[in-house]
Order: C-alpha cells, then structure tokens, then sequence
C-alpha cells in the first residue's frame, strides 16, 4: 500500500488543538473550585452584617499604632514639652519631704516650672529607685519622696519637672566605694575644702551609675533631667588629685563623652537633657572640663549659673559685679550666645535670689530677669538653697529696651 505523504503544519494544528481544549478544560476546573469559596465567604459576611445591630460598623482588622505612641498614649507620666519660656524655681529633696510643701511652691503665681534634687551635693539619691540597686548597696538611697506621686502632682499643677543630678561631687559613694572615688597620692580618698569626696569622673561604672539614676528617673515622670556639678573639682588640695581610672582624654573631652553617653541614653525614654555650668564656662576655660559649646552638642538647654555675687571684681569690667546684677548677667549670658552660636539648645540661667556679700531684694531679681530677657534666654530659674524665693518676680514680666 503506497502512504499518503503526511503534512507537517496538519499535525501542528491538530496539536494546538488537543493543547487548547486541555487548558479549556483545566480553567472550568479551577472555576468550579472557587465559585464555591467566594459564595461561602459572600455568605458568611452577609450574615455577620445581618446579624451586626443596625447602623453598625463590621469589625475589621486595626492595624497596630506605632509602639512609642502607643506607650506615650497608656503612659500618663510621659515627659511633656518644656515651656517656652521657663519660669521656675529649685527645691531641695528635704524640702519637698515636708507635708504641703511642694504644693505651696506649685502654687505660686508664675510659676511653669519645679527643679527638684534627685540626687544631691551630698550624695544622697531623694527616693529608693528599684532599677539601681547599686544605690542602695552604697547607701545613698533614701526616702525623701515618692517620685511618681511627685510627678502626678506638678501634671495636676501643670508644672513642668526638672530633676537634678549632681554628677561627681558624691560623699557617699566615695566612701562606700573608694576605688571609684577621687584618690590622693596615697591612695586615700581625696576630699575638697568642705570635707567632700569626690567619685572618678574618668570612671565607667560611676558613669554607668549616673546614666540608670538619670533613665530611673526620666521613666518615672520627670519631663527633663538636669546634669550638675559635671566636672571636675575646682577647690581643695586640687594638685594632689589622682583618678585611678585616668586615660589619656583631656578633662575637657572626658566631660563631654560623659555628657554624650548620659544624654543618649535619657533621649531613648522621650524625656529633655541639661546640664547645669558656671557663669563664666563661657567667658574662658577654667580647666575643669566644663566647655559649653562641646557639651551643648547633646543637650536639649544649657543653665548658666550667673549669680552676680559669685564674679570677682573688675570681672567685664565691673567694679563689683554683685553691685550689678544687670550688667553682670547681660554680660555672662553675651559669652554664652557667642559661644552656642548655630546650636538649638536653649539658654536658660540660673538667677540669684539669696542674699551673699550684700543683701539682695525683689528688685535685684528683677534686674537679673530684665537682663536675661535682652539677651534672648528662653527664661529662667531662681536659685535658693533655704528654698525662700520672691514670688513677686516669677510674676514679674520683663522690660526689653528697643
């Protein structure tokens, strides 16, 4: 039998067409599966509509908020934003441990602003925080106040609240611990004129130390922590200081490391970061590690301390500055503004309401607010260490010459 000669493109298209009905027949079977699923899902939304009272909204999957605003939300002690221009006075732990007495300063017409000790000159922390053991093995925690009521009291006032941490000057630890403690040659502990230890400023665990107090303190409600006496000792047998944690920093970058590992690590609570200088930080460098412009880098305010008393005589030009406090003030706060020049942290100084080497009133401290005003602070904060203040100048609004 003779074969008929086979077509190539015959076979081709009779290919192509088994190749089609074979997907034809594969999407009826896919469609036939999902029909089913969709019109179960359609009906068991229609029925939850249904059965949902009138005019009420289907529950639906909520995304999750952010964690922070979240935590800031559940959180009534969160730090809150500083006042735009501080008013403000200092209160010691001791007296904030007196019935009614913080209320009384709370109270006072003017004021926006409280600065509470957390940890003081002599080493004493004012509460029992859990989160630092190591201040009750060394002895310095006490019960001067609880924290969390404090911080509801200044939010019910709608005070701002500053909590103060004097850094190195620290009796107690220096005692407790005196390998972490400012030393003599000998290696016994070193004290200033008063009699103080100092703690190892060149110190990592002293470091550590101030850092869990400053972050205890900010989660507990304090909207801002204040970093005091962060320096070096500047009386005393000054010359016979050793620090046996010593590297080959200088003075003046060691504080400022210090102020950097402090800072960052209040900031990650949300809470504001300051740290108290001397009035004439800005003018020269005293040599105690205190410079203003390396350190403000990593705070959110700086506080000169410019208490007119405390310049020398012919300090600016004055013959006695404390017989100035205008001048004085507008002088120091002139540095200041030279030296923190392209920084955003604001200047905010410490002002004199005490009395020392002649009597000072109401119109001294208003002298002082004058001053502080013209040359552009974001406020100010009235230092007394009886914790007696003229409530008359917390009211007082300043008068800025043209």
């Amino acid at each position: 039998m003779v074969l008929e000669p086979v077509d190539p493109n015959q076979l081709f298209r009779d290919r192509r067409r088994r190749q089609r009905r074979r997907q034809r027949k594969r999407k009826l079977v896919l469609i036939g599966s999902v029909v089913p699923v969709a019109l179960l899902l359609a009906g068991v939304v229609w029925v939850r509509g249904e059965l949902a009272p009138k005019g009420a909204a289907v529950p639906v999957a909520a995304k999750d908020p952010a964690p922070a605003a979240k935590a800031k939300a559940t959180n009534p002690l969160a730090p809150r934003p500083a006042p735009q221009e501080v008013r403000g006075v200092h209160v010691t732990m001791a007296l904030a441990s007196l019935d009614g007495k913080l209320e009384e300063y709370l109270r006072i017409p003017g004021l926006n602003t409280i600065q509470l000790d957390i940890k003081d000159e002599n080493g004493d922390v004012a509460f029992v925080p859990s989160a630092v053991p190591f201040a009750s093995e060394i002895g310095a925690a006490k019960q001067y106040y609880k924290p969390r009521d404090v911080a509801r009291l200044a939010r019910q006032h709608g005070v701002y609240l500053v909590g103060r941490i004097v850094c190195f000057e620290d009796p107690v630890l220096s005692a407790a611990r005196p390998a972490l403690a400012v030393q003599r040659a000998d290696g016994s502990r070193w004290v200033n004129h008063a009699g103080l230890g100092w703690a190892d400023p060149y110190n990592k665990q002293v470091w550590r130390y101030l850092g869990d107090l400053a972050v205890a303190a900010a989660k507990l409600g304090f909207d801002e922590i204040q970093f005091d006496y962060v320096r070096f000792p500047t009386d005393g047998d000054t010359a016979g200081m050793r620090f046996p944690s010593q590297t080959s920093t200088p003075m003046g970058w060691n504080i400022a490391e210090f102020v950097h590992y402090a800072s960052a690590r209040v900031h990650e609570t949300g809470a504001r970061v300051s740290a108290d200088v001397f009035g004439l930080a800005a003018t020269r460098d005293l040599g105690i590690g205190q410079i203003p412009r390396r350190i403000s880098r990593y705070l959110d305010a700086i506080y000169p301390m410019v208490y007119p008393s405390h310049y020398g005589p012919g300090e600016y030009g004055l013959e006695e500055p404390a017989a100035s406090p205008g001048p004085t003030v507008m002088a120091s706060l002139a540095d200041f503004n030279r030296e923190l020049e392209g920084r955003k942290t604001r200047i905010v100084p410490w002002l004199q309401d005490f009395s020392y080497g002649r009597a000072y009133d109401v119109d001294d401290v208003k002298e002082q607010i004058d001053a502080a005003a013209a040359a552009g602070a974001s406020g100010f904060l009235l230092w007394n260490a009886a914790g007696e203040y003229s409530d008359a100048a917390l009211q007082y609004r300043p008068i800025i010459a043209e």
